[in-house]
C-alpha cells in the first residue's frame, strides 16, 4: 500500500470538506473536479474517474425525479392537496395531520423542495380563507417533507448517498424501502411532536394574501389520471418486482411513459432532474474507492478508533457520526454531510470489526434532520418568508425534534441492521 497515495487523497478530502461547508463552488464541481484531480494524481485510474457515472443507481435516480416531477407538473398533487383539504375541512389540528402526512406520502417520491413548494400556496390560500395562522401549519410543513424523504432511496439524497458509498466499497446496497424501517417511524413522530408540542413553540403569524402564489401548472385531468397511474406502476415495479425489469428499468419506463403520455414535457424532464445530486453522487464514488484503495480511510478509522480506547462501543460510534452529521447538515447541504462522512463510516466500522449498515443508515437519517436553522434544506428556506419565521423560531422548534431523532435512531437502527448480525 502506497503511504504517499493515502496522503494525497486525505489532502484531497479535506479540500473537499473545506469546499462543502464554505460552497465557495458548486457541491457538484468539488466532487467531480475532486475525482478528476485524484485522476490527475495518479491515484484512481482514467476507468475509476468517471465510474460513477456509469453506475446504474444514477439510473433509478434520474428516473425517480422525473417520476416526481410529473406528479408537480401535471397537477396531481396539488388536485390531491385540494382534495384533501374538502375532506378535513379548516381546523387546524385535523388539517395539519392531514397535510403532513400528505406531505410525508408524496415527499417519499417527488423533490422535498418541489413538494413544500407545489403545497404551500395551497395551505396558504387555505388559511387566509378560513382566517387561521398558517405558521404552524407552513412549520409542519417543512419537517413533514424533511422526515417524509427519509422512507424511500429517492427520498432524499443523503440515502442515495449511503446506498452509493455501500456500493462503491462492493457490499450490497439498501434495498429501495429498507429506509422506511427508521424513516416511517420518524415521520409518524415529527407529525405527533408538531401536534403536541411544536405548534405551541412557535409564534401564531398569519399570512398575507399576496404570499400566495402558484408554483404548480394546473395540467390537464387526462394527464393527471395518466401519472397517477404511471406512479402506481412504479411504486408497484419497486416494491414487489416485475419479472425481467431491475429497479432501474422500472423508474426509466415510467420516466418515459410521463414524458410520451404528456404529463410533463422533455424540457421539463431535464429540469426535474435534480443534476447536483447526480454529479454529487457519481463525483463521491470515485473518491469512496481511493480512500479504500490507498488506504486513507483505514488511516482516519484508526485516528478516530485511537482516540476512544480500547473495545470502543459500536453505539458510542453511531451516536458520534449521527451528532457529527446532523451537527454539519444544519449549515451545509445535507448531501455534502452524508457524501463526506458515508466512506469515513464503513472504514471505522471496518477498522472496529462491525457491521457498516447501521452506522450508514444513522449518517444519512442525521443528515436529514435538518430541523433547527432556515438554511439547513430548501424546505426550511420556503416557508420562512410566508410563515413570517425568525430563525430563533426554528431552534425553538428544532432542538427538541433533533433529540427525539436520535433517541430513535439509536433504539431501532441496531434492532434493524445489528452491529454484529448473526453469520
Amino acid at each position: 500500500m502506497d503511504h504517499s497515495q493515502a496522503i494525497i487523497t486525505l489532502v484531497v478530502l479535506a479540500v473537499v470538506a473545506f469546499l462543502f461547508v464554505t460552497e465557495l463552488i458548486p457541491l457538484a464541481v468539488t466532487a467531480i473536479g475532486a475525482s478528476v484531480a485524484l485522476g490527475f494524481l495518479g491515484v484512481l485510474s482514467p476507468t475509476e474517474v468517471f465510474s460513477g457515472l456509469s453506475n446504474s443507481t444514477v439510473v433509478l435516480f434520474a428516473g425517480m425525479f422525473v417520476v416526481g416531477a410529473a406528479m408537480l407538473e401535471s397537477g396531481l398533487a396539488q388536485t390531491i392537496g385540494n382534495s384533501v383539504v374538502k375532506k378535513v375541512g379548516t381546523k387546524e389540528l385535523p388539517l395539519m395531520v392531514a397535510l403532513m402526512i400528505l406531505t410525508i406520502l408524496m415527499s417519499s417520491f417527488a423533490s422535498n423542495t418541489g413538494t413544500v413548494a407545489c403545497l404551500m400556496p395551497v395551505i396558504i390560500g387555505i388559511c387566509v380563507a378560513a382566517k387561521i395562522p398558517s405558521s404552524a401549519l407552513l412549520m409542519g410543513l417543512a419537517i413533514a417533507a424533511n422526515t417524509g424523504g427519509t422512507i424511500t432511496m429517492v427520498g432524499t439524497p443523503p440515502n442515495i448517498i449511503a446506498a452509493g458509498a455501500l456500493d462503491a466499497a462492493g457490499l450490497t446496497q439498501f434495498g429501495f424501502f429498507e429506509f422506511a424501517a427508521i424513516g416511517v417511524p420518524l415521520s409518524i413522530m415529527s407529525v405527533i411532536y408538531m401536534v403536541l408540542i411544536g405548534r405551541r413553540l412557535i409564534p401564531r403569524n398569519y399570512s398575507d394574501v399576496g404570499a400566495v402564489s402558484t408554483v404548480s401548472s394546473a395540467g390537464t385531468p387526462r394527464a393527471r389520471i395518466v401519472c397517477l397511474l404511471i406512479l402506481v406502476f412504479v411504486i408497484a415495479g419497486l416494491i414487489f418486482g416485475i419479472p425481467g425489469l431491475t429497479q432501474e428499468m422500472v423508474a426509466i419506463i415510467g420516466a418515459l411513459a410521463c414524458v410520451l403520455f404528456g404529463c410533463l414535457s422533455e424540457k421539463k424532464a431535464y429540469q426535474g432532474i435534480d443534476w447536483v445530486t447526480i454529479f454529487l453522487f457519481a463525483g463521491m464514488l470515485p473518491i469512496s474507492t481511493a480512500l479504500e484503495k490507498t488506504g486513507a480511510g483505514a488511516m482516519i478509522a484508526d485516528e478516530v478508533v485511537g482516540l476512544v480506547g480500547d473495545n470502543p462501543s459500536p453505539y458510542l460510534f453511531m451516536l458520534v457520526l449521527f451528532c457529527l452529521s446532523c451537527g454539519l447538515t444544519q449549515f451545509m447541504s445535507n448531501t455534502a454531510a452524508a457524501a463526506l462522512l458515508c466512506p469515513i463510516g464503513i472504514s471505522i466500522a471496518n477498522k472496529m470489526g462491525c457491521s457498516p449498515y447501521p452506522v450508514l443508515m444513522a449518517i444519512a437519517i442525521a443528515a436529514s434532520c435538518a430541523f433547527t436553522t432556515p438554511v439547513a434544506t430548501p424546505p426550511n428556506t420556503l416557508v420562512m418568508g410566508p410563515g413570517k419565521f425568525k430563525f430563533v423560531d426554528y431552534i425553538k422548534i428544532g432542538v427538541p425534534l433533533v433529540f427525539l431523532s436520535l433517541i430513535m435512531c439509536v433504539l431501532i437502527i441496531p434492532m434493524v441492521w445489528p452491529f454484529y448480525p448473526e453469520a
